[in-house]
C-alpha cells in the first residue's frame, strides 16, 4: 500500500526567525500616492537627480519630450512591483500545468535569479546545520551561494549524458535518510547549465510527491524560453506549496545589464522572501524597461530574436559535425548554448586538448567560449554560446584552425 504523503508544512521548513520577520515598511505602504503628494517622507531630493542632457539640467525635463524621461530618479523606485509582477504572471499563465491563475502574490523579484538563490537559503536554512541538495553538472551560485551562507551541500549528480536526466532513486532515497531532515532545499537547473537539458516534468514530480520529506524544490528555468512551447513550470506552483520557479530576463529577452530575476511560487513563500528583501531592491530603470519587454511590442521583439538564435543553434549542431576533432553534443538542445566534446589526435574526448583550445581561441583568434571539462560528466566539453549568424559563421572558421593547430603540437 502506498504510504500517504504529510503535506508540506511551512511553519517547521523556514527558519523561526524568518517566520515571525516583520518586514521593513516605509510611509507609502500607508498611503498611496497618485503623483500629488507632497513627499517628504523618505529624506529624498526633491530637486530631482545629479543628471543633464545638452548641459541643461535634468531636474524638471520637458513634458512634451518623450526623449527626456528620468523616472522619477530621485525616489525610491516601488517595493511592491505590483504591475511587473502582472505582466510576468500573464506570460506564464499558459494553463498547460494547470487550470489555476498565478496573481502578483505568487512571485518575488528580484536582482537576477541569484538573488532569489540566496534569498531562499536565508529563508530556510538554519546556518552550521542545514544543507541544500544539487545535481551536478549544474549552475555554480548554488554552491557558492550555500557556502556563504554555510549551509551544507549534499550532491546527487545527474545521469550520465547525453540525457542528464535526474537520478530520481538516488534523490527520493537521500530525502528518506536519516540527515534528511536537515535538506531543507533542491536546486534543479532546467534546462541544465551546462547541459541544455531539460528536467522531466514527471521525474520533479515523483520528488515533489515524496511522502516524507518536508522541503523546498527550486527548478531554476533561465533558458525556459528556449525551450519548447509550453514548457515553462511557472504556473505548476499554484499545485504545489513547495515548488518554486525561477526565470530572469538576461537570457531569451537579452536584457542581462538590467539584472532582473523572478521567482514564481505559493504566495506564503512568496510573502516570506519579499519580507526579507531590501526594501527598494528594483530599481526604477529595471522596472520600466522591463514592463516595456514584458508587453506585446517586446515580447514580438524576443520571439525574433530566438527565432534568429534558434537558427544558428541548428546550424551550429549540422556544421560542429562537419569539423574533425569536434566530437558528441553532450546534452540537449533546449537553450541558448551547445555542450560539445572536443577530441584529441586518437579520437577520444580530452580535457588537455579541450583547454589548449579554449585558450587557443580566446587567446589568439578573439573567440571566447568556456571549457566545462572539470565538471561531472563533461570530459572534454566546451559550452558554446549560440552568436548571431556573422559570430557562428566566424566560430566555426576559427575552431577548425584552432583544433588543426593543437593537433600538431
Amino acid at each position: 500500500m502506498a504510504t500517504k504523503k504529510v503535506p508540506f508544512n511551512l511553519q517547521t521548513c523556514a527558519r523561526p526567525n524568518i517566520l515571525v520577520l516583520e518586514p521593513y515598511r516605509c510611509a507609502r505602504d500607508d498611503y498611496k500616492d497618485d503623483g500629488t503628494n507632497i513627499l517628504l517622507d523618505a529624506n529624498e531630493n526633491a530637486y530631482g537627480p545629479a543628471l543633464s542632457i545638452n548641459g541643461s539640467l535634468a531636474a524638471s525635463p520637458d513634458p512634451n519630450d518623450p526623449s527626456v524621461d528620468f523616472l522619477g530618479l530621485n525616489r525610491y523606485p516601488d517595493p511592491h512591483q505590483h504591475e511587473l509582477k502582472q505582466l510576468l504572471c500573464n506570460l506564464r499563465n499558459t494553463h498547460v500545468h494547470t487550470q489555476k491563475n498565478i496573481t502578483p502574490a505568487n512571485l518575488f523579484v528580484g536582482v537576477g535569479s541569484d538573488e532569489a538563490i540566496d534569498a531562499l537559503l536565508r529563508c530556510f536554512c538554519i546556518p552550521g546545520r542545514d544543507k541544500i541538495l544539487v545535481c551536478p553538472p549544474t549552475y555554480g551560485m548554488y554552491a557558492v551561494s550555500a557556502q556563504v551562507n554555510d549551509v551544507g551541500l549534499v550532491k546527487v549528480p545527474l545521469l550520465p549524458a547525453p540525457e542528464f536526466a535526474l537520478d530520481v532513486s538516488t534523490i527520493i532515497s537521500t530525502l528518506s535518510g536519516p540527515e534528511s531532515s536537515n535538506i531543507k532545499l533542491i536546486y534543479v537547473c532546467s534546462p541544465g547549465n551546462p547541459t541544455g537539458s531539460l528536467i522531466k516534468k514527471a521525474d520533479l514530480q515523483k520528488i515533489l510527491e515524496h511522502p516524507t520529506w518536508n522541503g523546498v524544490i527550486i527548478v531554476d528555468e533561465a533558458y525556459i524560453d528556449f525551450a519548447q512551447e509550453g514548457s515553462s513550470l511557472a504556473e505548476w506552483v499554484a499545485e504545489w506549496p513547495n515548488l518554486v520557479v525561477m526565470q530572469t530576463l538576461s537570457k531569451a529577452f537579452g536584457l542581462a545589464g538590467i539584472r532582473l530575476g523572478a521567482a514564481f511560487t505559493s504566495p506564503d513563500i512568496a510573502s516570506l522572501l519579499n519580507n526579507l528583501k531590501a526594501p527598494y531592491n528594483i530599481p526604477s530603470p529595471t522596472s520600466a524597461i522591463a514592463c516595456q519587454a514584458l508587453q506585446t511590442a517586446g515580447l514580438n521583439v524576443m520571439r525574433d530574436h530566438r527565432a534568429n538564435i534558434v537558427g544558428q543553434r541548428d546550424r551550429l549542431l549540422t556544421e560542429l559535425q562537419k569539423i574533425k576533432g569536434i566530437g558528441r553534443l553532450r546534452g540537449g538542445t533546449s537553450s541558448n548554448f551547445l555542450l560539445v566534446e572536443v577530441l584529441n589526435g586518437a579520437g577520444s574526448p580530452d580535457n588537455t586538448t579541450a583547454l589548449k583550445v579554449y585558450q587557443s581561441l580566446a587567446q589568439n583568434r578573439g573567440v571566447v567560449v568556456r571549457f566545462r571539462g572539470k565538471e561531472h560528466g563533461c570530459l572534454g566539453c566546451l559550452r558554446i554560446t549560440v552568436g548571431t549568424e556573422a559570430e557562428v559563421t566566424r566560430f566555426l572558421t576559427e575552431i577548425e584552425a584552432v583544433i588543426s593547430e593543437v593537433w600538431k603540437i
